[in-house]
């Protein structure tokens, strides 16, 4: 009876920590019968979070490295951009001005990160009542440029989404394509 109760707190234990690790947009949430541009702009994070948690989810080191082309990126270097876009878009839920990070992370690092920045932003926007009130500051080297939130839609949301599909792309000409029961119509995988 003592190694029962000790192999079921095992199993609680287990069970718990991976439910700590699972990483957000594994599937995407119930929607509003409210058509806001709030809740329009966050339902597209949460297609983007989903798509870009099962493009990434599971890649070799030969995905990583997979090129089209010898003058295209990576598909390391193609999840570095997606975090690079997700990370101007918590800057500029924040009313910071967009620096892009410099520091070398790992395939797991970026991807989590990237998922964790989606999340934020997606909470971020349960706030914002007046999308007008948000501006992109750009940095390139030294000159500051602003713009309106109009081009995040355009620029790093749309472009962040282009992008995993880039990955999904490549991944399936490394010879690893992702799980089929992905389905992006419903937001969810189909068992």
């Amino acid at each position: 009876m003592k190694k029962i109760i000790t192999l079921s707190f095992l199993l609680i234990l287990v069970t718990m920590n991976s439910q700590q690790k699972q990483l957000p947009f594994f599937e995407i949430g119930s929607y509003s019968s409210d058509y806001s541009p709030t809740n329009i702009v966050s339902r597209m994070i949460e297609g983007l979070g989903y798509r870009f948690y099962w493009a990434t989810e599971s890649l070799l080191e030969k995905d990583l490295n997979y090129k089209p082309s010898d003058d295209s990126r990576s598909t390391f270097e193609v999840i570095k951009h997606i975090y690079d876009l997700s990370s101007a878009m918590v800057l500029t839920m924040e009313g910071k001005e967009v620096t892009y990070d410099q520091d070398k992370l790992s395939y797991e690092a970026l991807r989590e990160k990237t998922l964790n920045n989606l999340l934020a932003v997606y909470q971020s926007l349960k706030d914002i009542k007046d999308f007008s009130s948000l501006t992109i500051i750009l940095n390139r080297n030294g000159e500051k440029m602003t713009f309106p939130f109009w081009n995040m839609i355009n620029g790093p949301i749309s472009d962040a989404i282009w992008h995993s599909g880039q990955v999904v792309a490549n991944r399936r000409a490394s010879g690893n394509p992702i799980n089929p029961k992905v389905n992006v119509f419903i937001g969810k995988t189909m068992p």
